[in-house]
């Protein structure tokens, strides 16, 4: 389950929460729901996008890691994407199989091997993903500078609950079901 902010039951574990005597539980409630369905929705369209580049998710996640915060290199991809260097360069070498990735020398230390998305794969992105992104920009819009700011900040703190709690089950992990 993909939830960065609610945590798992719903809102008949939480002592009257969602009744007309805790509005704001309610509010809450709705929220974690329609955040948690975003998710998943999020989760099957990138699913999609993989399957139509023929990737797996973790190159599908490398690329889109490529594709937000420009060259890098193969270490700092692997640290971005969770992977080992192993790991990385099993990525790395399928994607640059498929011509979606170069490495490339950097220009001010020719000891250091950049890996970057090629024309072609970012054309193919801007036009799986642009749409989508032009959108959600516009949908956007309607709100105001202090309500974006007030989404930005919900993120940021949802996604710093969810690192946490994956450090937190890295280190102590339940037992199987």
């Amino acid at each position: 389950m993909d939830e960065a902010v609610g945590g798992g039951g719903g809102p008949a574990t939480e002592g009257g929460a969602g009744t007309a005597e805790h509005p704001r539980e309610a509010l809450i409630w709705e929220l974690t729901g329609e955040f948690r369905a975003y998710q998943r929705t999020t989760d099957a369209f990138d699913e999609l996008g993989a399957k139509l580049l023929g990737v797996n998710r973790t190159d599908s996640r490398c690329l889109d890691l490529l594709n937000q915060h420009g060259r890098m290199t193969a270490g700092e991809l692997a640290t971005q994407a969770e992977l080992t260097t192993g790991a990385i360069t099993g990525v790395l070498d399928r994607l640059e199989r498929a011509g979606h990735v170069r490495r490339t020398r950097d220009e001010q230390d020719r000891r250091r091997v950049l890996v970057e998305t090629t024309r072609s794969f970012d054309a193919w992105a801007e036009a799986v993903y642009g749409p989508l992104g032009e959108k959600g920009r516009d949908a956007l819009r309607r709100f105001s500078d202090a309500e974006l700011a007030r989404f930005i900040e919900f993120l940021r703190l949802a996604r710093g609950i969810t690192e946490q709690r994956a450090a937190e089950l890295r280190e102590d992990p339940p037992p199987p079901a």
